[in-house]
């Protein structure tokens, strides 16, 4: 399954870099994207080193996201499990001159490339 895919839309929101443990940070960004007359607000994160990418956009621009789809459960204490998904996002560019986010609908997003390398190998999922 590949896992790799891209959207276009206009950025709502660019939260603060927060360093979760010494050694993993992250920084969460929201995207509106255009979905009919409901269009959907999408949160997407960037992790470590990606984090300083979002210092070149703003709240308004509109960009295209290259992102991976990731999940993974987690067993509480209480022994329930509780399933996570993320929206990895590992590039982003802007979209100003191409195609406005309003032409853009879900049907649009699509895997990056068809042979991009599954990161959950072992996951039997």
């Amino acid at each position: 399954m590949a896992n790799s895919f891209e959207t276009n839309g206009s950025i709502i929101v660019i939260m603060d870099t927060q360093q979760i443990t010494d050694t993993f940070k992250k920084r969460e960004f929201v995207v509106e994207i255009a979905d009919g007359n409901y269009p959907q607000q999408v949160k997407f994160q960037m992790i470590q080193d990606k984090t300083a990418l979002l210092d070149n956009y703003k709240v308004g621009q509109q960009v295209k996201i290259f992102f991976n789809l990731k999940g993974r459960s987690y067993t509480r204490k209480d022994n329930t499990t509780d399933y996570f998904t993320n929206l990895d996002c590992w590039r982003i560019e802007s979209a100003e001159g191409t195609a406005s986010a309003s032409n853009t609908d879900y049907s649009q997003i699509q895997p990056a490339s068809a042979s991009a390398k599954d990161d959950f190998d072992d996951v039997p999922f």
